[in-house]
């Protein structure tokens, strides 16, 4: 392990000598990369399933208009447009642009990326747009004129922030609720809003009262206007660290007041009820329940509650939205999804029913509702159904009417002929079974060359879901596609992830290296076909398995990574991920952290694969040091390794499908190449043979 780190100057994400060594790296890899014979002509296939101007334009409503935002090869950046149902219906919609991200970029040479819009109800006539400089998690936001098609100006009292890690929410015409960069003490040390003000219109932020603050400490705090007619209220949520949060109810001129769920608890106020989805036991309801009550009720002290679910070894709550009356239920059984309608009942309890067929090893998931009263249809819920090797179908339903609607079909982006999907279970180091899915070759001689995929963490659950870019990159080509539904994950609630929570993370580490052992003893592939990729804290568990288990694999991808375990807390948003990794500066939690951290794990001696980083120097969660680090760690033991920087496009690693097509078909080129007999580089020792 190092020592002392001599890599530190490349964690100056705009620094001379790093940005210097950034280009020297890029260029190696784009020159080699980039000269293989089929890269042009993936890059070309990847560009047109982005761009695909068939694909569904997935909305929400906002009264009678149906909005989206819309990205194709006319528009790069991206249009924010809107369009009618009937119209929606209809095979090519009469769509009304908003705002024309393009020309607003050309016209102020600023590379703007939409970062999304909040529309002031009632009425639906002004907007806060917040748009986000080549990617970054930091916006700024602006008061847009929706019937004029304008922003507001400054001198016309138009609210406008500059760009921050900003949270905005509408009170009134005259009144926003703001959290941003005002100044010392106005952030946390994740570098998120840490106080919250009732901002007027035409007067100066700084001198608008706070309403709501939380510790520097703190990940953040949040405020909002709830104006749902009946039940305006404003509330807030103080985040202490990723699982634990404090909910609050904001009365003018009093303390906010405490709404007493448990702090590792899920909570959302809808109308007059509080929903509270549990992460850990509590009123004798397990873990993963959701509970319903009256707000006011609760408030004044009452627990009375009505269970909306109960979670079973198998089958979890993934999620759930609301219509005006209804709630709908998004579950997962091993994987695949269900969902539910809950209706109130006049008397008291809610009744369920199953809402239509969903096919095998699919997913389910609601898009869009109606938002409040003032919408066309308050009880509607748009739902897409997808799966690995099914398109995806947009369906529309009305909370107690009868049937479902079908609104659009995605089109087919490869062809399936020749393809099945399976789901296997691995036996991790503990006993533990591990799910995971496999798409491949449904007639399979030998080992083939396979891209295993994984995340594991913040409770984010793998699902089932159609991507034509791995179906002509990877599955039309004659290879398999694995994910990994490994512990860190949501896949069965909160337990699966607390257990590799922490100092506990090895064991979702043990669960990705026992589905690659189980990929080769099933003889679907070979270590030295075996692939593995993953982004954010997914490139953290590929690149632990770089250092932790080489011989598994004979190429290895981590894009925009946490790689540095000592360091992460202290670059950009690192702090707010301690509740989940451990603090590098409490020695206990510093032990387990350097005992896996890919950067501090690499070994000259012991070898490994080839690895590709992949990072985007606007990437402000997660920072590009640690992509940087390792690469440069790397050439220094004489590791193979390719490196490649976006200059822009944030911590999705591209800021537009051109971006996006480039980076995705460098990665798939240094995969294929690498995997495949036809593109074969020599074996690195640990898989020869093998």
């Amino acid at each position: 392990m190092i020592e002392d780190d001599p890599y530190l100057w490349l964690e100056e994400i705009e620094g001379d000598a790093a940005l210097g060594w950034v280009r020297e790296r890029n260029a190696e890899t784009v020159a080699e990369l980039t000269a293989d014979p089929g890269f042009e002509g993936l890059r070309e296939e990847i560009r047109e399933v982005l761009s695909d101007p068939a694909r569904i334009p997935y909305v929400v409503r906002r009264g009678p208009h149906l909005y989206n935002f819309w990205r194709d090869a006319s528009h790069l950046r991206g249009v924010w447009r809107r369009t009618t149902l009937d119209q929606y219906r209809g095979p090519s919609p009469r769509w009304e642009t908003v705002l024309d991200v393009d020309e607003l970029a050309a016209a102020e040479g600023v590379p703007w990326v939409w970062a999304g819009a909040s529309v002031l109800r009632p009425g639906l006539r002004r907007a806060l747009v917040e748009l986000s400089r080549d990617g970054a998690d930091a916006t700024e936001v602006r008061e847009y004129d929706v019937e004029g098609r304008r922003f507001v100006g400054e001198d016309e009292g138009g609210f406008r922030l500059p760009a921050a890690k900003t949270s905005v929410s509408w009170i009134d015409e005259a009144h926003v609720l703001v959290g941003t960069d005002t100044g010392p003490g106005s952030l946390t040390t994740s570098g998120y809003p840490r106080t919250v003000r009732r901002w007027r219109r035409g007067t100066p932020l700084d001198e608008a009262p706070v309403v709501f603050e939380g510790r520097e400490e703190d990940v953040s705090v949040h405020a909002w206007h709830d104006p749902t007619p009946g039940h305006e209220r404003q509330l807030a949520v103080r985040n202490r660290d990723f699982w634990h949060s404090e909910y609050f109810l904001l009365v003018p001129d009093a303390a906010p007041v405490r709404i007493e769920v448990p702090d590792d608890a899920l909570a959302e106020v809808h109308r007059e009820w509080l929903l509270v989805q549990l992460r850990s036991p509590w009123l004798g309801r397990p873990a993963g329940a959701l509970l319903a009550f009256s707000f006011d009720a609760f408030l004044r002290g009452g627990r009375e509650h009505d269970v909306l679910f109960t979670p079973d070894e198998r089958t979890v709550l993934d999620g759930f939205a609301t219509t005006r009356r209804h709630i709908v239920l998004e579950t997962l059984t091993d994987v695949s999804s269900r969902l539910h309608l809950l209706s109130p009942n006049e008397g008291g309890g809610w009744s369920r029913s199953a809402l239509g067929e969903v096919p095998p090893l699919s997913t389910a998931g609601v898009t869009a509702t109606a938002a409040t009263e003032e919408d066309e249809d308050a009880e509607e819920f748009l739902f897409s159904v997808s799966g690995y090797l099914q398109p995806a179908t947009l369906c529309r339903a009305v909370a107690g009417a009868p049937g479902t609607e079908t609104l659009k079909r995605a089109p087919s982006g490869f062809a399936t002929e020749g393809l099945r999907v399976r789901q296997h279970f691995a036996v991790s180091a503990d006993g533990t079974r591990v799910p995971y899915f496999v798409v491949g070759p449904q007639q399979q001689e030998g080992p083939v060359p396979t891209l295993l995929y994984g995340y594991g963490g913040f409770e984010v659950s793998l699902t089932p879901s159609y991507s034509a870019v791995t179906g002509r990159t990877w599955l039309r080509r004659g290879g398999a596609h694995v994910v990994a539904n490994i512990r860190g994950g949501g896949e069965y609630g909160p337990a699966w992830h607390r257990a590799a929570l922490g100092a506990e993370r090895k064991r979702a580490f043990e669960d990705f290296a026992a589905v690659a052992r189980d990929l080769v003893a099933r003889g679907i592939t070979a270590p030295r076909r075996l692939g593995i990729a993953g982004g954010s804290n997914g490139g953290l568990l590929t690149g632990v398995m770089l250092t932790r288990h080489p011989e598994l694999f004979g190429a290895v991808v981590a894009e925009v990574p946490l790689l540095d375990m000592v360091r992460f807390h202290r670059l950009l948003a690192g702090s707010s991920w301690v509740a989940e990794y451990g603090d590098p500066e409490n020695p206990k939690d510093r032990s387990h952290l350097l005992d896996w951290s890919p950067y501090h794990n690499l070994d000259a001696d012991r070898g490994c694969p080839p690895l590709l980083l992949t990072t985007s120097t606007r990437d402000d969660r997660v920072h590009p040091g640690h992509a940087r680090k390792m690469a440069a760690r790397m050439r220094e033991l004489g590791l193979p390794v390719h490196y490649f920087e976006n200059t822009g496009g944030g911590h999705a690693g591209a800021a537009d499908h051109e971006q996006a097509a480039y980076v995705e078909a460098l990665v798939h080129t240094f995969l294929w190449r690498t995997l495949s007999d036809e593109g074969r580089v020599p074996d690195w020792p640990g898989t020869a043979g093998s």
